[in-house]
C-alpha cells in the first residue's frame, strides 16, 4: 500500500511517498521547498499539492494509488476537526482547514497530526521505539522535537496520548525562569514565553543565548570568536555556527551549549518524574550535538529525578535520524496509533 506524506514545518516543507509491506514502511521518494515567511497559507498548500502530483507523476502514480495522506505540521491544532489552529512557528496559519482542502483536492482520506506527535509514532513504530529483533515497540515513550521548536509527543500504555483538546505534550511552553529569578540577564524567548523551555532548547533558543553572550562580552571590551565568525552580524549567529565553534573547542559556545543542556535536564526531568517513560527520544539538534548537550542534561537529570525513575528511563537521539520528518508524515498516513 501506498501512502503520500506532506511534513510542513516554520523552514522548510517536504513531501514523500511511501510504501508499507510485511509491517515496513518504506520512504520510496520525497521533494522538498522553503516554507517562506509571510506567505499565504493556501498558496503553501497548492506547493505541496504541486509537488505530490509532480512525484506521483515520477513513479507513473495517481492519487488513486494512495491509501492515505499524512500531515504532519507544528501545533496548536484540531487533528479531529483537521484544522491548524495558530502555530508559533506559522504565523498566518490560523483556523487553516487543511484535512478538507487536500480530501477536495485528491479524493483521498487525509489525517493530520501535530509534529511531535508524528514523530513518535514514527519512533514507536519504526524507529527507537520498536526493538529490531523481537518487533516489539515499548510502552511508555517520549519524543521531543528539537529544532525550529520543542515539543512532546507522547506514547503511554501503548498509545498516543494527545489529551481532551489535542493540547498534550506541549513542554515548550513550560517557564523554566521568571524574570524574576533572572538576576538582570536576558531571558530567551520561545512559544511566545520569556524563560520557556522551547526559548533555551530550540534552534532559535540557542542563536538567542549566543547573541546574549556576544552582548555580554562586548559590553566587557572582548571582541569574541562567536561574534568574529559572525562577520560582526547578530543575523549570522546560528545554533549551527555555535556548535560547530564548540566542537573546534570555542569556550563560549560550548558554555552556551551547556546551558541548553541544563535546560534540557531540568525539562526532561519533569516527564520523567511525571510520566515516568522507559525512553525518551530526542530528534533534530540533539541528533547532531548531542555530545555537546548531554552532559549537563545527565547531571541535571540525576540531581532532580525521582531515582527509581530515572533509572529504568533511557535517552536518545532519534533512530531515524534525519528522514524522521518524512516518516513522521507517512506514520499519519498509515494510522493505527
Amino acid at each position: 500500500m501506498f501512502y503520500i506524506g506532506l511534513d510542513i514545518g516554520g523552514t522548510k516543507c517536504a513531501v514523500c511517498i511511501g510504501e508499507v509491506q510485511n509491517g515496513t514502511l518504506a520512504l520510496i521518494d520525497k521533494d522538498k521547498f522553503a516554507t517562506g515567511k509571510g506567505r499565504d497559507p493556501h498558496e503553501v498548500m497548492g506547493e505541496l499539492y504541486t509537488h505530490a502530483v509532480s512525484l506521483l507523476g515520477a513513479h507513473g502514480m495517481t492519487f488513486s494509488d494512495i491509501s492515505g495522506i499524512g500531515i504532519s505540521c507544528g501545533g496548536p491544532l484540531d487533528a479531529k476537526a483537521g484544522v491548524i489552529l495558530s502555530p508559533p512557528n506559522l504565523p498566518g496559519w490560523d483556523h487553516i482547514e487543511i484535512v478538507s482542502y487536500f480530501e477536495e483536492k485528491t479524493g483521498v482520506k487525509t489525517y493530520l497530526q501535530n509534529d511531535a506527535n508524528a514523530c513518535a509514532v514514527a519512533e514507536w513504530k519504526f524507529g527507537a521505539g520498536r526493538n529490531p529483533e523481537t518487533g516489539k515497540c515499548v510502552e511508555n515513550m517520549v519524543f521531543c522535537t528539537f529544532g525550529t521548536g520543542f515539543g512532546a509527543g507522547l506514547i503511554l500504555g501503548g498509545k498516543l496520548y494527545s489529551g481532551t483538546s489535542d493540547m498534550a505534550g506541549e513542554v515548550g511552553h513550560l517557564r523554566l525562569v521568571r524574570e524574576s529569578e533572572s538576576r538582570g540577564e536576558k531571558l530567551p524567548i520561545g512559544y511566545n514565553k520569556y524563560g520557556s523551555a522551547e526559548g533555551y532548547c530550540s534552534g532559535g533558543g540557542i542563536a538567542q543565548l549566543g547573541c546574549f553572550a556576544v552582548e555580554n562580552a562586548l559590553a566587557r571590551g572582548e571582541s569574541p570568536r562567536l561574534w568574529e565568525e559572525a562577520g560582526h552580524d547578530y543575523a549570522n549567529i546560528t545554533a549551527k555556527l555555535i556548535g560547530d565553534l564548540a566542537d573546534d573547542g570555542d569556550a563560549l559556545s560550548f558554555s552556551i551549549y551547556a546551558m541548553c543542556g541544563e535546560k534540557l535536564g531540568e525539562t526532561l526531568s519533569v516527564l520523567v518524574d511525571l510520566l515516568n517513560p522507559s525512553l525518551i527520544v530526542l530528534g533534530g539538534i540533539f541528533m547532531r550535538s548531542a555530545h555537546l548537550i548531554r552532559p549537563k542534561m545527565e547531571e541535571v537529570m540525576r540531581r532532580e529525578t525521582l531515582a527509581f525513575a530515572n533509572d529504568v528511563c533511557t535517552v536518545v537521539p532519534a533512530g531515524l535520524g534525519e528522514t524522521i520528518g518524512d516518516y513522521a508524515a507517512l506514520s499519519v498516513a498509515v494510522g493505527d496509533f
